[in-house]
């Protein structure tokens, strides 16, 4: 799975750059709104995001389509 940014114009998404995906491939979404963390919680992100990278050097990964589905099943 990679990231593609893309921005909304005239509310349309644009792309920033071309893509490879297969014509009709389904593509999910989420908003990334403006940073408007505190210290303590940036610091925590941080945290998190560096033991995220930890766990995938180390092997400890899942398939993102079953992270997908795990959080679907959440609600």
């Amino acid at each position: 799975m990679s990231a593609i940014n893309a921005r909304v114009k005239n509310g349309r998404l644009v792309l920033d750059e071309p893509t490879s995906l297969p014509e009709g491939a389904e593509v999910r979404l989420w908003v990334v709104d403006g940073d408007d963390l505190e210290d303590a919680d940036r610091a925590a992100l941080h945290e998190a995001i560096n033991e995220g990278l930890a766990d995938a050097k180390a092997g400890r990964t899942i398939d993102a389509d079953e992270w997908a589905a795990a959080l679907r099943t959440r609600s």
